[in-house]
């Protein structure tokens, strides 16, 4: 299966509401603007995969985004499937992230302790969804709910997410609508 189909089935699952939804529909074009100045460096890739771990840790019953390669998974959506506009504000929101981590709590996100980097995310995911409650449609995406949208994207369509922290049958059998669901269960992978 190649990347285009991957991407037209998972958008019928999350039925395309995520920022840079239209991947979904047109898939990656060839002619998706490339932002010359942009290139995503192994920092890059590492600081984003200390956020997705932040977002969804390792557990007990399953590894985290960090596992998942998530920082890696961000960088070809951002860079082959965002418009321009879009991959500006992601880009520009590593250094905002990690300047808000600075005024929060006085030092570089990746040199804080995973208690400190969670109330960082927490805060900056509160100031996010008042940003979108109150945002109209001519202004920009805000750069931490991308994160966020590709992080639980990105994680629970690999395959770690998938058969390690959902319940994942391969070849299922016939469907059953009505099955039984005991609290703490896992949700089914697709």
């Amino acid at each position: 299966m190649n990347r285009r189909d991957a991407l037209s089935r998972v958008s019928m699952i999350l039925g395309g509401s995520i920022i840079g939804a239209e991947i979904f529909l047109y898939g990656c074009k060839e002619d998706t603007p490339q932002l010359s100045n942009i290139e995503f460096t192994e920092n890059n890739i590492n600081f984003l995969d200390e956020v997705g771990d932040t977002i969804l840790p390792t557990t007990a019953s399953s590894p985290g985004a960090k596992a998942a390669k998530i920082g890696e998974f961000m960088k070809v959506i951002v860079t082959d499937c965002y418009e321009e506009k879009d991959q500006k504000i992601f880009f520009e929101g590593i250094s905002k992230l990690n300047a808000f981590a600075n005024e929060s709590s006085g030092d570089d996100f990746l040199a804080l302790s995973p208690e400190k980097k969670k109330e960082v995310l927490e805060k900056l995911d509160k100031e996010t969804n008042e940003y979108v409650k109150a945002k109209k449609p001519e202004e920009p995406n805000h750069y931490f709910k991308m994160i966020k949208e590709l992080t639980l994207w990105g994680y629970f369509s690999s395959e770690i997410g998938a058969t390690q922290a959902l319940r994942y049958v391969e070849t299922p059998g016939s469907y059953d609508p009505c099955m039984p669901y005991k609290k703490g269960d896992k949700a089914w992978a697709i």
